[in-house]
Parts: structure tokens; sequence; C-alpha cells
């Protein structure tokens, strides 16, 4: 009986992997065989009577790792692919989309694969708890088998083509929430921008950045440009622009109005 993997020669390995693929099936894989090596292969098959299991095996494991390198190699510039090259062309939230869904082991594998600082962008949206399982896993890629990893790798790159393109759009924010309030009548954009910054402080400061109330302009006007202003506007406008204001408002509007009126 054949125990030794070592003395076996590279026909017999063949003729080995004949055996247990059945001729059928090896020859889809092992292309390019010309029909005297069939016949060699064959023979050898006749020759090759008893082979342990374990040799078997090896020699499949052989085949398997060989044929998984050769699926990811690139003939013509002798460097082997990336299994995980199609992350390149995924934005940042498409990379978020495709990973939330795996298993801590799985994005740990993904996120290995990419730069640091879009690394730590797409882990800035992951829950507390998976950044913690995560950062355990990375330690331990490599325990993972390559048959593991190349799996992962395919089946993700399957998962990606059912991910939304990449479009653009507006996500809202301060700037849009501005141009809303500024299309609303003076009560209703009162009303609102007090809810917001009772509501959602953060917004309302980004609101402010983008929105200038009737209010906070006075807070911006020195006396001096408040005066040119106010001498350039009709008393009855002046009037209507101040009803509602605040008292300490409405007497410096008056303070500052030119002597004529």
């Amino acid at each position: 009986m054949i125990t030794d993997i070592n003395r076996l020669s590279g026909l017999q390995k063949a003729a080995i992997l004949f055996s247990v693929l059945g001729e059928g099936l090896a020859l889809t894989l092992v292309k390019d065989l010309s029909k005297t090596d069939i016949r060699k292969v064959r023979a050898a098959m006749r020759e090759l009577n008893n082979v342990s299991f374990a040799v078997k095996k090896r020699v499949m494991e052989e085949f398997y790792f060989s044929f998984v390198s050769e699926k990811f190699y690139d003939e013509e510039s002798d460097e082997p692919k990336k299994p995980f090259g199609f992350l390149e062309d995924l934005n940042d939230e498409q990379l978020i989309a495709l990973i939330k869904p795996e298993s801590d082991s799985v994005a740990a594998i993904v996120l290995a694969q990419v730069a640091g600082e879009r690394r730590n962008k797409v882990m800035g949206n992951l829950s507390v708890e998976s950044k913690g399982n995560i950062i355990m896993e990375m330690g331990n890629l490599n325990d993972i088998p390559l048959e593991a990893i190349v799996n992962v790798a395919n089946d993700l790159h399957k998962k990606s083509k059912f991910l939304p393109k990449t479009i653009a759009f507006s996500r809202g924010g301060g700037k849009e929430v501005a141009e809303i309030l500024s299309g609303l009548s003076s009560a209703e954009e009162t009303q609102f921008l007090e809810n917001i910054t009772r509501e959602n402080p953060d917004l309302a400061a980004e609101v402010k950045k983008y929105h200038l109330t009737w209010d906070a302009l006075f807070d911006l006007l020195t006396d001096s440009i408040l005066r040119d202003l106010m001498n350039s506007v009709e008393l009855d406008t002046i009037a209507l622009a101040l009803k509602g204001m605040p008292e300490d408002i409405v007497n410096r509007v008056i303070e500052n109005l030119p002597k004529k009126k």
C-alpha cells in the first residue's frame, strides 16, 4: 500500500486525482492534456492498486490549493490577483452596507483588506459591540484557512453586485433646513426654529450658519450700520418689521433712527 506521498511522481498524483474524481470531472478541471497524456494517466491508474486514504486526501488537497491559487493568478504580470480587489470599486457607504449583515469574523476579514483611514470610517458606523468583536477577530485571521478566505471573497463579490448603485443625492442637514425655514411665514419660522433648538441643539447650531433671523440680524449690526440702514427704509416699513420684536431691539432701533424720522 502506498502511504508516502513524497514517493509519488506527478503522473501518479494525476492518476490518483482521476481515480477519485472520475475521468469526466477530472478532465474539466485539468485542462490542456493531450491524448497521449490522458493515455499515460489511464495506464498509471491501472498500476496504482493500493493507495492509502491519507495519501489520496493529500493529493486532493494539493490539487485544490493549486487550483485556487491559479484562479487568482495573473499569468501576464506574475502577480497574484486580489480576491478582494472588488472592494476598491465600492464607496464607503456600499462597503458598510455590505459588511453590516455579515458576522463579525467576515467583517474582520474584509476590514483587514482596506486602508486604515477607510477602515476607521467604516468602524465608526458599527455598534460598540461589533467593533470590539471585530478587533478580536482581526487578531486571529492567521487561523483561518485559505479556502475559507477565498470563499468569503467570492461570496461577498457576488453580494456586492446587488448593492444600490452610487448616486448623487442630498442628505439634508443645516443648509437644507435653513432654506426651508426661509420660505415659511415669520410665525412659522420662529416656531419651527424654536422646536429645532429645543429638540436638536446641534442641528439648530448648524441651521444658524445658513439662516439669519430678524432677531439675530440686530446682534450683527453695529449702531452706525443700523443708522445707515434705518435711513434707507421707510418709517412704515420699520414699524411693521418691529411688530412683535423684543423691547430691547425696538428701543435700539428707535435710538438709531435718523432725526428726520
